[in-house]
């Protein structure tokens, strides 16, 4: 037994890889919204067995669907992802969820008077089978009590090739808030802990001066009662590296430690998902490429068994609790503040 599901905004190609992660576990794609034409031809050609509704109320009101995926304009996630779960639909949206603290209240609200289920796919996480690992490793105590993490996320900007939303501060979110929450959440995850806080975070434009709305490059420094994590972000990976980014998560433990190329082993072994283990035995390299991915068949499971297998609810908001107030603490005294 599996779910029908359906599509509200495509402005990001993550909105492939949430499909795709339920498709393999056998949901079925319905529908989908979407008011610009070339995203929903590409979205169209690649999934033809979904119509494409000319009103989004056409999916919210039609009850053999189960499930609503979103990832829209950043801004404008918040209002998709209320209004489905208010027509009695579960929802997954790109991260960031939203790109305010206010929405973030307007959302936990709404789901606690809904009961439905509000899921993030914080793809760093979900999507990426080092990370999922990493996971296992950790709760099985191959590098002891972790006590600090350390989670670079750079990106490669691509000017040629974004939208107008993409600078605008207002419609992102900014760069803490945005590509940050899947930071916060991985910190979480591997804390084992919802008692976070934020130490200090910045942000800044140190290269794009023609796109004075962008923030280029961000960092933020966060804390539980054990454990303390560092992140930066930025958008200024090379052409020459070969892929959009060179993330890496350090996860350090009382007996050992474990890095993730999550995405190239520069100038070493090809492929993705790298995984370093050193501890008192030695160093070794774990292939991650057979991994399996569990978040789409859990939150399957989740949507019909009305559990909280896939992620914690608590937890997907903490962690974007932690990304807004970062960045609210990055802006204080900047442009972007005004």
């Amino acid at each position: 037994m599996s779910i029908k599901f359906a599509a509200i905004g495509l402005n990001h190609s993550h909105i492939y890889g949430q499909v795709n992660c339920l498709l393999r576990e056998g949901a079925e794609l319905v529908s989908f919204y979407a008011p610009e034409d070339d995203l929903a031809a590409g979205f169209a050609t690649k999934y033809p067995q979904a119509k494409r509704v000319a009103d989004h109320r056409a999916i919210l009101d039609d009850k053999s669907i189960a499930l609503v995926l979103t990832s829209a304009i950043l801004s404008d996630r918040a209002e998709i992802a209320i209004a489905a779960m208010q027509h009695g639909k579960d929802v997954m949206s790109d991260k960031p969820g939203m790109t305010t603290l206010a929405q973030l209240a307007e959302i936990k609200q709404v789901q606690a008077e809904t009961g439905r289920i509000y899921s993030v796919c914080y793809s760093e996480h979900f999507e990426t089978r080092s990370t999922v690992k990493a996971g296992e490793l950790v709760a099985a105590g191959a590098i002891g009590e972790v006590i600090h993490t350390v989670g670079l996320g750079p990106h490669m900007i691509r000017n040629n090739q974004r939208p107008d939303w993409f600078y605008d501060r207002k419609r992102y979110g900014g760069i803490l808030c945005d590509i940050g929450s899947h930071q916060c959440e991985q910190f979480l995850f591997f804390s084992n802990s919802l008692d976070a806080e934020v130490l200090s975070a910045t942000v800044n434009n140190r290269g794009n001066p023609a796109r004075p709305g962008l923030q280029d490059v961000g960092d933020m420094h966060l804390k539980t009662p054990r454990t303390t994590g560092y992140v930066r972000l930025d958008w200024f990976t090379p052409n020459g590296l070969g892929t959009w980014g060179d993330g890496r998560l350090t996860i350090l433990g009382t007996e050992g430690y474990i890095e993730l190329r999550k995405y190239i082993d520069i100038a070493g072994r090809p492929g993705t998902d790298h995984l370093f283990l050193v501890d008192g035995k030695g160093t070794r390299h774990i292939d991650c490429s057979d991994v399996e991915l569990p978040y789409g068949r859990q939150l399957i499971a989740d949507v019909l068994n009305r559990t909280e297998t896939a992620m914690p609810q608590d937890r997907c908001f903490k962690a974007m609790e932690l990304a807004l107030t970062a960045q609210a603490l990055a802006e204080r005294g900047t442009v972007w503040a005004q």
